[in-house]
């Protein structure tokens, strides 16, 4: 499968996007364990000098996502189920303090742009639902309801009002937002009702960061983020790790 992670990059840093882009390609298999990687071969590949690459690398290396073989040479380590787990876990952690930063400094505009956001992808749920029943694509209205929940997560980040937390959770990420939707897409196409179970999740943030019930937010986003990357890591091989509640 195709992703972003080892696209051309363009903004941010070179090193953090070349950081996010091999990790991301590590965790999702792109790169596959044990594989052999040379600086040069990556820096080719991301369309940028070795000298980003290399800070990317001793960063994979100290997070024990890559091991080193030669002076510049490296190899993909072994990520077993406990290590996806903790992937898992600390991007599921940063999402609930997202949330619980949200609920105190989310405005009145920001919760009516909320709602409008949902009010749009309810919408767009009644149309795919009725569009399965019909027999008929919904491959572009399923990437318009994702596009509009991707919306509303950004959304959701600009209410916490808190940058540096924001910043964590992107380099945080088990997957890129491509290969999140990726899957998602597969998912849909093997089950037509994949994910739909939890969009109620979000009518029940948004009361919550209403009533500024920060703990209320904080589980609500933890419990929705914990179920879509069990589903997402589910899908890896057929089978997968369930994410422990805590």
């Amino acid at each position: 499968m195709a992703t972003e992670s080892l696209a051309t990059l363009s903004t941010d840093t070179l090193a953090d996007q070349a950081y996010r882009s091999v990790r991301a390609a590590i965790v999702t298999g792109e790169l596959r364990p044990g594989q052999k990687v040379t600086e040069r071969g990556l820096a080719e590949r991301l369309a940028v000098s070795p000298t980003p690459v290399r800070e990317a690398i001793r960063r994979l290396e100290h997070e024990g996502l890559l091991e080193r073989t030669g002076p510049r040479t490296v190899k993909v380590s072994t990520i077993g189920d406990t290590a996806l787990q903790d992937l898992a876990e600390v991007e599921i952690a940063l999402r609930g303090m997202v949330a619980r930063f949200a609920a105190r400094h989310v405005t009145p505009e920001q919760l009516d742009n909320l709602d409008a956001i949902l009010d749009e992808a309810d919408d767009l749920l009644i149309l795919i639902k009725q569009r399965h029943a019909q027999g008929a694509p919904v491959t572009r209205h399923v990437n318009q309801l994702l596009d509009t929940m991707e919306r509303f997560n950004d959304a959701v980040s600009a209410c916490a009002g808190n940058p540096v937390l924001v910043r964590l959770l992107d380099q945080s990420r088990v997957f890129s937002r491509s290969e999140t939707r990726a899957r998602r897409l597969e998912r849909v196409a093997q089950d037509p009702n994949f994910g739909l179970d939890r969009y109620a999740s979000h009518r029940a943030l948004v009361r919550a960061l209403r009533a500024g019930d920060s703990a209320a937010a904080e589980a609500v986003v933890m419990e929705d983020a914990r179920g879509g990357l069990n589903a997402l890591l589910s899908g890896r091989d057929g089978s997968g790790p369930d994410l422990p509640r805590t």
